[in-house]
Parts: C-alpha cells; structure tokens; sequence
C-alpha cells in the first residue's frame, strides 16, 4: 500500500498557502471604481498601448473634450449657438469616455474570478475525465489496464471536492457575486432580445439545478464503483466485477449526455450570443487527454516511488498512445470547428474567433502548437512512449497548452483584451494544484494499490506490447 509521504503532503500544502495569496492579491488590487481604471490604463498605455485598441476612439474623444474646454474663448465669439454646440460634443464625448471605463473597470474586477473559475474547472475536469476513462476501461473489459484501477481511482477522488467548488462558483454567479455569465445580468437581459428568447434555458434557477443534478451523478457513480472495486478485492466470485461493468456502461450514457450540456453551461454560455454544435466534443477531448496524461504521470511518480510493481513500459507505452490520440483528435476537433465557421464568414459566428485573433493571438495560436504539435513531434515514435522522461515532457507540455485552451475559451468573454497571466492565474492554478495533489494521493494510499480480484488482473499484470 502507498504511503502518502510528509514531503509531498508538504508540497501540496505550500502550494496552496501560495496559492491562496496569489488569489488574494489579485481581489485586493482589482479597481474598486473608474478613478483606478483610468490609472491603470494610463500606467499601461506606455508599456503595451496595443492591448488597449479598442478603446483608442474613447482616449481621442477624451483629448477632443480637453480641446474643446481650452479653446473655449476662441469660440465664444462665434456666439451661443457655436457655444452650446460644442458643449454638447463635449458632453457626448465625455459621456463615451465613462462609459468605456465603466466597461473595462467590469472586466478588471471579472477577471480574479475568471482567474479561479479557470482553474476551478480545468483541475475538476480532469477528474472528470479521469473518471470517464475509469468507466470506458471496465465497460470494454480492457485486459491491459486493471494495474492503473487504483490510480484513476485516486484522481477521480478529486471530483467531490473539486466540483463543490465549482458548484460553489456557479451559486455566486446566480447571486450576482460576480458577473462571468452575462446572461446572468436582469439589466443587460432586458435590452438584448437574442439573450431573452433562451431565458427558458439560460435562467438561474434551472442552471443549477442541472449542474447540481450532474454533479451528483458523476459523484454517486464515482463512490458506487470505488466501493464495488474494493469489495471485489476480498470476495470469492466475480458479482462485484459484473457490477462494475453495469455500471460502467450506464454511466458512460449519462455522462455523455451531461458533458455536453455541462460544456454548453459553464464555459459556452459566457458567450451567450455565438454557439457550436461541435463543442461539448471539443470540450471533451481537452479534458479527457489532459486526464490521460496526469494518469500517466502520477503512474510514473509512484513506479519512481518503488510502487506498481507490475506497471511495465507496455502500460506507458499505451498511456503514451493515448496522450497521442486524444491529442490529434483535439486537433481535428478544433480545426473542425475554426475552418467551417471561418469559411461560412456569418456575423454571428465568426466574432467568437476574431476576438480571440484579435486580443489573444499568442495564446490562441500557441496552444494549437502545445496541443499539437509539439505532442505530436515528441510521442509519434514507438520507442519514445516508453521513455520516462519524453513522457514527462509531453504531458507538461499537453497540460499546460489545454490549461491555455480553457484560458481561451472564458477569458475572452469575461475580461475582454485586459487579460493578462499575474498573480491571481498563477495562484489559482498553485491552489488548485496543491489542492488536487493532497486529495489525489490522500486517497490513492487508503487502498492497495492492486485490484488483485480483478478477473483480468493478471493479464494486465503480464502485458506487453
């Protein structure tokens, strides 16, 4: 049985101690009204006044309204009808420019919450997926992979407290804690017809009652397949193996269902008024590849550790396999989406990718490298998959491109172009991290780490590939 050693438990919890003040931080310097806007953005406008663009137009009717004031005697002359004239563009261009800084100082204060939300999500998902790959193994009686039971088991733990977070996340969004989803907004709803004609779906109350309902699903089957597996470990006959197959196959219906709709809730919705028919699977694959890969690399943390000792380079090999797959098919997914909603050039669709060329090039463009090419370059050849420390690499390198992915799919919609990665991105993911570590490997040395009643146990003991 593993031991959860005090220098990890240790890790975790300095992770999260970070964490937390990174988080804090970033809540304690969020503009509190428009006077700290314009100071933000006049300290920034010299540095990289490119980020700011959009709001270019605002900072010259700004210097128009400043002109018009001290050019004031020179028109005074030209009578009060001239006078009243300018004072009106005056006043207009006065009115522009409080209006872009109430709208900037909006995103300033989403963005500590989209900061959390990102992490929240991304870390509970791949639980999540950890979970789904759990159940695809035991529905296809896949003979090579009972070994890794326990370490899916282990991750997937983190789905109880990781998705009370993001329910909790969500309840203060239907509180008007924080305003992520727009929809959310009566004021915003009262003026916007196309947000009107889906508050059937897009209201409060229904939302979190499917989330809750979701949620609940994925974590009864969690807690009903880890309880059947460790019965299967001290019983005479294979009932608790049959069980887990049931199971497993029943879920697996429910949770391609509730991903969908969870991709549509949580991440779509922040973009109320575009939509993509391909996005639960694009969700989906994000995921479910960045929870094959942690698979991997906590497999190979405890084999360094002296444990699994009937994990060979074959389970890598496949694991390998996996991360490879799962990351072409990310690609064909999104490639998918980007090209038919580029080609067909409709106004409504193609907005949700020009902002992100627009404001996000570098993340946008450079996760498709993380996510795929450089995957790809580094697992395409057999032998490398059997290598501890290319896998390392590619799973570093897949986790950190599908973090950016889930960066790329709320941030825009939330912060607009005032994005940037500081200290409230950084130490949500170092809370998230540590949080996620301590509960993995809590739960990973609670139960030995081999299924040895598995019927198929010792054909994956003895695998090769």
């Amino acid at each position: 049985m593993y031991t959860f050693s005090s220098k990890l438990k240790t890790f975790s919890f300095i992770l999260m101690i970070v964490g937390v003040l990174g988080i804090g931080y970033s809540f304690f310097t969020a503009p509190k009204d428009i006077n700290d806007v314009e100071a933000i953005l006049a300290s920034q406008h010299g540095h990289h006044g490119d980020a700011h663009a959009e709001g270019a137009e605002h900072h010259d009717a700004k210097d128009a309204h400043v002109n018009t004031a001290h050019s004031e005697d020179a028109h005074a002359a030209a009578g009060h009808d001239a006078h009243d004239a300018h004072g009106a563009e005056a006043h207009e261009a006065h009115d522009e420019h409080t209006h872009h800084l109430e709208h900037v100082l909006h995103q300033l204060q989403n963005k500590p919450w989209a900061g959390v939300y990102v992490a929240a999500l991304f870390f509970m998902l791949i639980s999540l997926g950890a979970l789904a790959f759990y159940a695809i193994q035991n529905a296809a009686s896949a003979g090579w992979s009972p070994v890794l039971f326990r370490v899916m088991e282990g991750i997937s733990a983190y789905l109880i407290p990781g998705a009370v977070i993001v329910f909790l996340l969500l309840v203060l969004g239907v509180m008007g804690s924080h305003h992520l989803f727009i929809w959310m907004d009566k004021d915003v709803v009262a003026h916007d017809h196309l947000i009107q004609g889906k508050s059937g779906y897009l209201n409060g109350t229904f939302f979190l009652i499917r989330a809750a309902l979701f949620m609940g699903g994925w974590i009864f089957y969690r807690q009903y397949a880890r309880k059947v597996s460790l019965a299967q470990d001290e019983a005479s006959d294979n009932l608790n193996f049959k069980k887990s197959f049931k199971a497993a196959a029943s879920f697996l219906v429910f949770f391609i269902v509730s991903e969908s709709i969870m991709s549509w809730d949580w991440i779509m919705s922040v973009d109320p008024h575009w939509f993509s028919t391909l996005f639960g699977w694009y969700v989906f694959a994000s995921f479910v590849v960045s929870a094959v890969t942690v698979i991997a690399m906590v497999t190979l943390y405890l084999k360094s550790q002296g444990y699994l000792e009937y994990v060979n380079t074959s389970h890598i090999h496949d694991l390998a396999k996996f991360m490879f797959g799962f990351s072409v098919f990310w690609t064909y997914l999104w490639f998918s989406q980007f090209m038919l909603i580029w080609y067909a050039d409709i106004p409504e669709e193609i907005t949700y990718f020009v902002t992100r060329i627009e404001h996000y090039n570098l993340p946008f463009f450079g996760m498709v490298v993380m996510n795929f090419v450089l995957p790809v370059l580094i697992l395409v050849n057999t032998d490398f998959k059997r290598l501890t420390w290319i896998v390392v690499l590619a799973g570093t390198i897949i986790l950190c491109g599908h973090y950016i992915d889930f960066f790329n799919m709320i941030m825009p919609a939330t912060v607009g172009d005032q994005w940037f990665i500081g200290a409230g991105e950084i130490g949500s993911i170092l809370f998230f991290m540590g949080l996620f570590i301590f509960v993995v490997f809590s739960a990973i040395s609670k139960a030995p780490l081999l299924a040895k009643r598995n019927p198929l146990i010792e054909e994956s003991k003895h695998f090769h590939y």
